[in-house]
């Protein structure tokens, strides 16, 4: 399931703060971490994409991150919108393209999320997105219960969904734990997925039901491919937090 040599993306020639960046932090983690692609060409070479990764790890945004760079495009998350008024780490945020995400009531939660879908297919950009908004509770870090808010970027722009899935950035840095430093360069392997077909949920857009059902999807296809990546079938029913009086704190997807 090689991918073989990208053509990389306009955004990602043009010169752009990620240059400096990319010298700093990929060496730096090529120290670390050997980062594997599988089918990455089904990342869009050009255009707006919203990316639907697992997370099990507070350095899989790094390595996830990476993986995009690698696969020609130019990384973009979601941020909390109190994050773009710190000093620096600010202008560095609406710099590289950053989308600020605010807490708000759900009339302005949807309307910022329109203008974020048409910001998003203007400049021809993606987004990475973790559907779950936090790490994994799941004991055995399969990918838990997720949220709407991949969904609804998509659906609000007709945005390609790509769902991806990654293993082995446990061994680099345990969910909650410290990082590993020895042996060097693991071995982590992502694997990017088809564009998941949310046609029959795009006439359902401020549905809950619909949200909710859209996501059980996206979250099944992330499940199936790191199902693939451990050669293991994924649990029939996602971890939640909820049924589980467990505490969720989301920072990157609300």
């Amino acid at each position: 399931m090689g991918s073989g040599r990208l053509r990389a993306s306009r955004e990602k020639t043009r010169p752009s703060i990620f240059w400096p960046l990319a010298v700093i932090v990929v060496p730096l983690l090529a120290v670390l971490v050997k980062v594997e692609l599988r089918d990455a060409h089904k990342l869009p070479r050009e255009g707006a994409y919203v990316l639907a990764p697992n997370h099990m790890s507070e350095i899989d945004p790094v390595i996830v991150a990476r993986a995009v760079w690698g696969m020609g495009r130019a990384p973009r998350f979601m941020a909390k919108e109190s994050l773009f008024r710190v000093p620096v780490l600010g202008w560095v945020l609406r710099a590289t393209g950053m989308i600020p995400v605010a807490r708000s009531s759900s009339a302005s939660a949807a309307k910022q999320t329109i203008t974020q879908a048409e910001q998003l297919v203007e400049h021809g950009h993606g987004v990475i997105v973790y559907p779950e908004g936090t790490l994994t509770r799941d004991p055995d870090l399969w990918p838990m219960r997720g949220k709407t808010g991949a969904v609804r970027l998509a659906l609000a722009g007709d945005i390609p969904l790509i769902p991806v899935a990654h293993w082995g950035v446990q061994r680099v840095l345990p969910r909650y734990g410290k990082l590993s430093l020895w042996p060097l360069r693991k071995r982590v392997v992502v694997l990017v997925g088809d564009p998941i077909d949310l046609s029959e949920f795009a006439g359902h857009k401020k549905e809950a039901s619909a949200l909710n059902a859209a996501t059980d999807l996206v979250m099944a296809r992330i499940s199936q491919l790191q199902g693939v990546l451990r050669d293991q079938e994924p649990p029939a029913h996602r971890w939640d937090p909820s049924a589980h009086g467990q505490k969720e704190t989301g920072r990157l997807e609300s």
